[in-house]
Order: structure tokens, then sequence, then C-alpha cells
């Protein structure tokens, strides 16, 4: 299959995720933006991810891109793809690769409004922590400013890290998790000292099954913004909300997003967001996975009281 049809498949199914929400993807938008990075399309991680709320608007879309393809974030400024901000993390992905190992990249859209976000993967046998990342200059002082309060929380080893442009904010996804850190005491004790919204008994039941939890942080303050724990899994019932409409449409959502590995289930990766105002779900469908996700989930999805 030559490049220019996997971006037709992959935009076919991106809008087919979209419909499902009732979400108009930006053809002018999304489609340059598939094809500078069509290389990767026919064997990465493709994913479409939905939120609830006042989030449920929009559907984000991730795709993951070899470092041999360079820079992602060098390559959609090239291409026009984005303007660049004038601020410091424009300069932040080329300063974690020459400060640290990379992995892999990917990058993070939306259908609606294009391009917002790069990632950079650490190798599993590598992965740095706070105190390595808080080392990179462009890296926003508010992640040494907390580096106390992560270690207070078993918030150690980072798998990866992502950059948003459009909300100059940086995402630390910790990972090799102690469960103990888990359990509903240590999360209500890490939210309520944060200023975050207090989870429900659902909520931090779900919180327990996590296999990432990633803080946002930024540049303007010290303060961690909001915190999200993600879970990894094959059931399509595990929104952590008690409203019936979520309830329905995360559901919806989670049996009939468009994947492609036929003759398995599809993989899903559940968010529960936590701001200083509100708490909000979040929910990815894998399009196109690897032997990455098929470990989670061999994994995490066991993971029960």
């Amino acid at each position: 299959m030559s490049g220019t049809d996997d971006v037709e498949r992959v935009y076919a199914a991106m809008e087919e995720a979209a419909g499902l929400l009732g979400v108009t993807c930006a053809r002018d938008k999304v489609y340059p933006l598939l094809d500078a990075f069509r290389g990767r399309l026919d064997q990465g991680v493709v994913v479409f991810s939905m939120a609830s709320g006042r989030h449920s608007t929009e559907l984000d879309f991730s795709i993951s891109a070899e470092t041999t393809q360079g820079d992602p974030y060098a390559t959609v400024l090239d291409k026009g793809l984005f303007p660049a901000t004038g601020h410091p993390v424009d300069d932040l992905l080329a300063d974690t690769q020459k400060h640290l190992p990379v992995s892999l990249f990917a990058i993070d859209g939306e259908v609606t409004g294009g391009f917002k976000k790069t990632y950079a993967f650490f190798p599993t046998d590598n992965m740095p922590g706070v105190a390595q990342l808080s080392a990179i200059p462009s890296m926003p002082k508010s992640v040494a400013e907390n580096a106390e309060l992560f270690a207070r929380y078993g918030l150690d080893k980072v798998q990866m890290t992502s950059m948003d442009y459009k909300k100059r904010q940086v995402n630390l996804y910790f990972s090799n998790l102690n469960r103990k850190y888990l359990e509903p005491d240590s999360v209500l004790a890490l939210v309520r000292e944060l200023g975050l919204h207090v989870p429900t008994e659902l909520g931090l039941e779900f919180c327990k099954r996590s296999f990432s939890v990633y803080p946002t942080l930024g540049w303007d303050t010290g303060k961690i913004e909001r915190l999200c724990f993600a879970v990894i899994s094959n059931d399509p019932t595990l929104v952590p909300s008690e409203d019936p409409g979520d309830i329905e449409k995360f559901h919806n959502y989670a049996t009939r997003a468009p994947y492609s590995y036929v003759g398995e289930k599809r993989t899903l990766v559940y968010g529960l967001t936590l701001s200083p105002k509100e708490e909000y779900y979040k929910l990815g469908a894998y399009y196109h996975i690897t032997d990455v996700q098929r470990r989670l989930l061999k994994a995490f999805d066991s993971l029960v009281d």
C-alpha cells in the first residue's frame, strides 16, 4: 500500500470516529499533517481520543513517529503546519533529545484545529527521573519545584513527556508505579495537597488500575494545573462517571470506534482528569497498535481489587 493510500485510510477512519461524536474534521488542517508523517501510518500507533463535558466537541488524534524521521516539531514548522510560538516550549523537544536518549516520537492534534503537541518517549530500560528532566534548560522550573512532592507520592520514572504548543504546557507521564500510591488514601492526599477536584469513590477505584499518572505543568506558575490517571483495557464499560449520558456516550464510542487489528478486541485507554474546578473523562481508542500496547494490556487489564 502506498503512503497516499495510508493517509486516505487513516483519514477516513478519523472521520468515522469523529462522526460518532457529531464532530466534523477540518480536512485542510488534518490531512497535510497526516501526509507529513505518512511513513509511519502503516505500522505505528494511531489513536483517536474523545472526552466528556465541555471537552466533548473535539476529537484528538495521536500518531507515532520514528526518531529516524527526525524532530517532528521541526517537520511541522518547516512545512508551515504550525507557527513557532517564540516561547521556551519551542525548544523543549530538541533540548530533550540533546540531554536524554529518546526512543520514539509522536504528534498529537485535533480534528477541528490541527497540530498541537509532540511526545518524546524514553527507553523502557532507561527512563529518566525528575532530576534528569529538571536539568533540561528549557524545561519549566515547575518540574524541579515539584520534585519533592513527586517523590513523596512515588512518582519517579517518566516513560514519556509531551509538549503542548497551543497551551504552552508540559505533561510528565510517570510509569513503573508503586501500587500503594494508587490506593484511595494516597490519591486523596495527593489531590487535596494539589488543590484539585476530589474524585468520587468510583473514581478512586478507577485510579487503582492506573498504568500511568501524568501531571500538567507550565512556565508561568509552580502549580500542577491538572492530574490524569490513565487505565488501559479492552473493557468498554470503565469510564468512571456516574452520569448516564456519559456512560452511554463512552460505551458507544468504545464499541464502535474504528480499528484495524482484525481478530483482536479494541485497545482502549481511559483517563480521569482532575483540575481545581472539575473532573472529566477521556477515552482513546487505538486504531493501530503495536506489541507495546499488547504487553501493557496483559500487565494491567487484569488488575482487580
